[in-house]
C-alpha cells in the first residue's frame, strides 16, 4: 500500500517537472513571437530577412539581418570544419585507443571543457588565437576564422561525450565479429561501430551546432562585430553574427529597435528548430 502510494506521488512529481519544462518552452515562443513577428510585419518580411543594411542610428532607420544570418552560417559551419572531425576521432581514441591511466587523465579534462564560462573562452580567443590568426594569415585577427577556431573549441566537449556515449552503447559483439572475420582494429572501429552508432554521432553534431549558433560572449570578443555582408572568400575580416547583435544593442535599444533585434531572435529560435527537425527526420529514416 505504502509503495503504490511513493509511486502516485512520484508519477505527480514527474507530471509536474515536464509540464514545468514545456511550461517555459511556450512562454519563450509567445514572448519572441509577440515581441518579434509584429516588427517583421513594420520592417517588411523580405526587406528584414533579405536586406543587407543594418543602421538604427539612421534617419530613417533601416533594420535588415542578411550580414548577420550570412555571419552566423559562415562561423557555425567554420566552428564544425574544425570541431567534429577532432571531437569525432578524440571520442574514438577515449573509447577504443586510450589506454585506461591516461583515459582517466583525459576524461576529466574534456568534462572540465564543459564547464569552461564563455567569457573566459573569448579571453583565450582574444590573447591566443586572435593574434595567431593575425601573424600567420594577415588581417586585424578578428575574424571569421577566428571566430571558427574559438567555437570549434567550445564545440569540442559536446561532440566528445555523446560521440563516445553512442561508441560505448554499440554491442562489442560487432567489433569481435569484424576482427574474427579479418578486420584490423581501424576498419572494425570505422567501417562497423562509428556506422553502428551514427544516430548518436548525429546527435553530437546537431547539439554542437545548437551550442555554436546560439554562442554569444566568445563570438563577440572576437569576431569584430562588422555589419557587413561578407562573401565567402573574406574569412580574414570581421564578421556579426545573430546572437552577438542583440546583446550588443539590446541594452539602449528602444522601440522599433528593440522590437527588430526581438526578431532576431525569433529568427535564430526558427533556425535552431529547423535544425532540431532535420535531425528527427534523419533518425526517422534510419530507424526505417
Amino acid at each position: 500500500m505504502k509503495r503504490d502510494y511513493n509511486e502516485k506521488i512520484m508519477r505527480v512529481v514527474f507530471m509536474v517537472s515536464a509540464l514545468a519544462a514545456i511550461l517555459a518552452v511556450g512562454l519563450i515562443c509567445v514572448f519572441l513571437f509577440a515581441g518579434g513577428v509584429p516588427a517583421m510585419f513594420k520592417i517588411g518580411i523580405f526587406k528584414f530577412l533579405f536586406g543587407t543594411d543594418w543602421s538604427p542610428g539612421n534617419t530613417p532607420p533601416s533594420f535588415e539581418i542578411l550580414p548577420m544570418i550570412v555571419g552566423s552560417v559562415y562561423v557555425t559551419a567554420g566552428a564544425m570544419l574544425f570541431g567534429v572531425p577532432v571531437g569525432i576521432f578524440t571520442a574514438v581514441f577515449l573509447t577504443y585507443v586510450c589506454p585506461k591511466k591516461l583515459y582517466k587523465i583525459l576524461k576529466p579534462a574534456v568534462d572540465l571543457l564543459a564547464g569552461v564560462p564563455s567569457v573566459v573562452y573569448g579571453f583565450f580567443g582574444m590573447v591566443i588565437i586572435v593574434p595567431f590568426v593575425r601573424n600567420t594569415f594577415g588581417g586585424d585577427g578578428n575574424s571569421i576564422l577566428t571566430a571558427s577556431l574559438l567555437l570549434g573549441m567550445m564545440i569540442l566537449p559536446t561532440i566528445i561525450g555523446i560521440t563516445e556515449s553512442a561508441l560505448r552503447a554499440v554491442p562489442s559483439e560487432l567489433y569481435e565479429g569484424a576482427v574474427a572475420l579479418g578486420a584490423d582494429r581501424e576498419r572494425a572501429v570505422f567501417g562497423v561501430m562509428l556506422p553502428a552508432a551514427k544516430s548518436g554521432v548525429m546527435a553530437a553534431i546537431v547539439l554542437g551546432i545548437g551550442r555554436a549558433i546560439g554562442e554569444t560572449m566568445a563570438i563577440k570578443m572576437v569576431a569584430g562585430n562588422q555589419t557587413l555582408l561578407r562573401m565567402p572568400g573574406e574569412f580574414l575580416k570581421g564578421v556579426r553574427t545573430l546572437t552577438a547583435n542583440v546583446v550588443i544593442e539590446m541594452g539602449y535599444a528602444e522601440g522599433l529597435h528593440r522590437e527588430a533585434l526581438i526578431a532576431t531572435g525569433v529568427v535564430l529560435f526558427v533556425f535552431i528548430l529547423l535544425i532540431n527537425l532535420l535531425f528527427s527526420v534523419i533518425n526517422r529514416k534510419n530507424a526505417q
